[in-house]
């Protein structure tokens, strides 16, 4: 069967890239999977000898991101999509968190991305089509206490992603936000580094919240297998959307963001007016 797309699809050994990548293969499509060892790499492979391809990389080297899409290009086929799918959560307060937690957060979720995107883009330009995905969160949209560096990742690839799309739109690519709600993967469990807690003051507020969040691990609404099927329709669709929520969790919370920001934004309407010269 001749395959339907090149794919390439960041982290794919558990999660929505595990998912995704089986869906697609399911559906005749060729992915590029990229994953952190051998032993992940052999897994990966084995889904489809011909189709499932692994390549074994840290996002947050550049300069390995470079080699991995020129020697696809190269080697294997032109990209016909893109998902930045690779990312993990932090939940710390901020308060409580070091600046290399932060940042290792920030290396990952956001530059790693970007570093993705600027490796595949100029392909991309030149054919005059594509995809991207980047699989942010309703945490990009939304914010939680305890987890506002994970938040503001989120929030910065949502940015960089509506941005981006402006700017390759006379190119005909797409750049697509899909923004997951609470979905039955590891994010929460094993996937999830947690600082540990340090100052009582917070105990009262965060730690029920932590304890929740354990909790709730792996009992989520979300179904990763749909999710994957949703974002595939994405795919083949002539007119994907700029932003994409899944689940009816992150439509409720986003929505409820939407409308409490339009309505402060109304109540002091006459302030912000007033700056005017």
């Amino acid at each position: 069967m001749l395959t339907k797309h090149t794919i390439v699809i960041t982290g794919v050994s558990s999660g929505f890239g595990r998912a995704l990548a089986e869906q697609a293969l399911q559906a005749g499509h060729r992915v590029i999977g990229t994953v952190r060892s051998q032993a992940d790499k052999v897994a990966f492979e084995q889904l489809n000898s011909h189709h499932a391809i692994g390549r074994i990389l840290d996002v947050t080297n550049h300069q390995d991101v470079n080699k991995v899409i020129t020697d696809i290009e190269t080697n294997i086929a032109p990209i016909d999509v893109l998902v930045n799918n690779a990312g993990y959560g932090h939940e710390g307060l901020l308060e409580e968190s070091s600046m290399e937690e932060i940042r290792s957060q920030f290396e990952v979720n956001v530059f790693g991305a970007i570093a993705l995107m600027k490796s595949v883009v100029p392909y991309m330009r030149q054919r005059r089509a594509g995809k991207i995905l980047n699989i942010t969160s309703m945490g990009g949209y939304i914010t939680m206490p305890g987890i506002s560096d994970y938040c503001g990742s989120k929030f910065a690839l949502v940015g960089i992603s509506d941005a981006l799309a402006k700017e390759l739109k006379p190119f005909d690519i797409s750049v697509i936000s899909v923004a997951p709600g609470s979905f039955r993967t590891d994010w929460a469990g094993r996937s999830m580094v947690r600082t540990p807690r340090t100052i009582s003051d917070y105990d009262q507020s965060f730690d029920p919240i932590r304890k929740a969040r354990e909790d709730k691990n792996g009992k989520q609404l979300g179904d990763p297998i749909k999710a994957a099927q949703a974002m595939l329709e994405v795919i083949d669709s002539a007119h994907p959307p700029s932003h994409l929520l899944l689940g009816s969790d992150a439509l409720s919370l986003v929505r409820t963001q939407l409308a409490e920001m339009n309505q402060s934004i109304d109540t002091w309407q006459a302030l912000t007016c007033s700056t005017d010269g």
